[in-house]
């Protein structure tokens, strides 16, 4: 079965940025996603399509298919009031929108009470290298594609 359009994907991988190791799948712990539904990066899915099971592949994601250019106005001064503990620099912190979204950004400094923070994705502006292997391609369930997402063993369940 080749991925495409509603097949759920389990996939090895492990995602280098100028050599370095940034992230992987640890062993029998695949990514597991909904093929078409943007789940993953854009330049992965599109790298993805037509392939199975058993296909090893290497990807190089430009940002722009990836987490985007950085931008740099994408940065704000909050004040240390609104943090509730000690901040540290190069933390991920989380802010809520005003429709409710959950917003995650990154701490740059602390300047007595001004904090300096970054809402770029950490990976923004980065070439993405991927090596992938492909461990198993299914058709979605139908709950799965009323979610959007896939459902793997022990994963949550929806009210």
């Amino acid at each position: 079965m080749n991925i495409s359009q509603d097949k759920v994907v389990e996939l090895d991988y492990k995602l280098t940025v100028d050599g370095e190791v940034i992230d992987q799948s640890e062993p029998g712990e695949p990514l597991t996603y909904l093929h078409g539904h943007s789940n993953i990066i854009p330049g992965l899915e599109k790298a993805l399509e037509g392939r199975t099971t058993g296909d090893a592949l290497q990807v190089t994601v430009q940002p722009e298919e990836g987490y985007g250019e950085r931008d740099e106005a994408n940065t704000d001064e909050l004040d240390r009031a609104d943090f509730d503990d000690d901040i540290e620099v190069g933390a991920t912190y989380y802010a809520q929108s005003e429709d409710g979204s959950v917003i995650p950004f990154t701490v740059m400094s602390v300047d007595g009470e001004k904090v300096t923070v970054d809402f770029n994705p950490p990976l923004a502006g980065m070439t993405l290298n991927f090596d992938v292997k492909v461990l198993s391609v299914r058709d979605a369930t139908s709950e799965e594609l009323d979610h959007g997402h896939a459902h793997s063993a022990g994963m949550h369940d929806h009210e």
